[in-house]
């Protein structure tokens, strides 16, 4: 049995139109497609199968829960970000030398077809989109800047994956005094188990923990409350 006196130390973290911004990190074709990057790889190697989690997880629950999520931010008038990752150079030399080959593997390069955000989320015009070469995006980003410029106080971070690019991105901004609330079933991973250590880690101290339909929920309830006075 864990222990839980950790977690009545964690901050609790509201969602709020006017100070949160939700966060869509790397739901690019190059991982997040099985017809590019990884899945063709891995088709070309006859070994598909082994991410038929990763891909059903991805189809299934992710976009169609990232999509609402993204359509009530919208509604509220709460800023949608969307992150990718990937090389600005052909030869892939901007690479960081522990993701060089994974990148390269998947072919994840500006102008390539893999490096593009999939089709079902894409962004709307003039929501911001900044590609980072690191697993964290405050590293390789002006992520920090942009959030508080904009007045965002409280991220929202969906995407994949939960266990590299999602919790280090969370993680980074927790430490930089945001309110962080990861949504668990609007972000995937390859195990079922990989998805539970990593949720189960990022409680403790670091954020909320929330469901897609928790977050619609809170972003919605100022419009609700003015229909019902209306």
């Amino acid at each position: 049995m864990q222990p839980t006196y950790i977690d009545d130390f964690t901050r609790p973290v509201a969602v709020d139109a006017a100070s949160s911004a939700l966060v869509i990190v790397d739901m690019q074709n190059a991982s997040g497609n099985r017809a590019y990057g990884l899945g063709k790889m891995l088709a070309a190697q006859g070994r598909l199968g082994e991410a038929e989690y990763r891909y059903a997880r991805i189809e299934r629950l992710l976009i169609p829960n990232i999509r609402r999520l993204a359509t009530a931010f919208r509604a509220a008038g709460a800023r949608v970000i969307y992150l990718t990752y990937g090389c600005a150079l052909p030869d892939y030399s901007d690479a960081p030398l522990h993701l060089k080959k994974w990148l390269e593997a998947t072919r994840n390069c500006a102008g390539q077809p893999e490096h593009e955000i999939v089709t079902e989320l894409a962004p709307e015009p003039g929501e911001l989109v900044l590609n980072k070469t690191t697993i964290g995006a405050f590293a390789s980003t002006g992520i920090e800047a942009a959030l508080r410029g904009m007045g965002v106080t409280e991220i929202v971070v969906t995407g994949v994956s939960t266990n590299n690019c999602v919790g280090m991105t969370a993680m980074e901004a927790a430490d930089r005094q945001f309110g962080v609330v990861l949504v668990d079933d609007a972000t995937g991973t390859c195990s079922d188990e990989m998805q539970a250590a990593t949720v189960k880690t990022f409680r403790r101290l670091w954020g909320r923990v929330a469901s897609t339909d928790e977050v619609i929920a809170e972003i919605t309830a100022p419009r609700r409350r003015a229909a019902a006075r209306a």
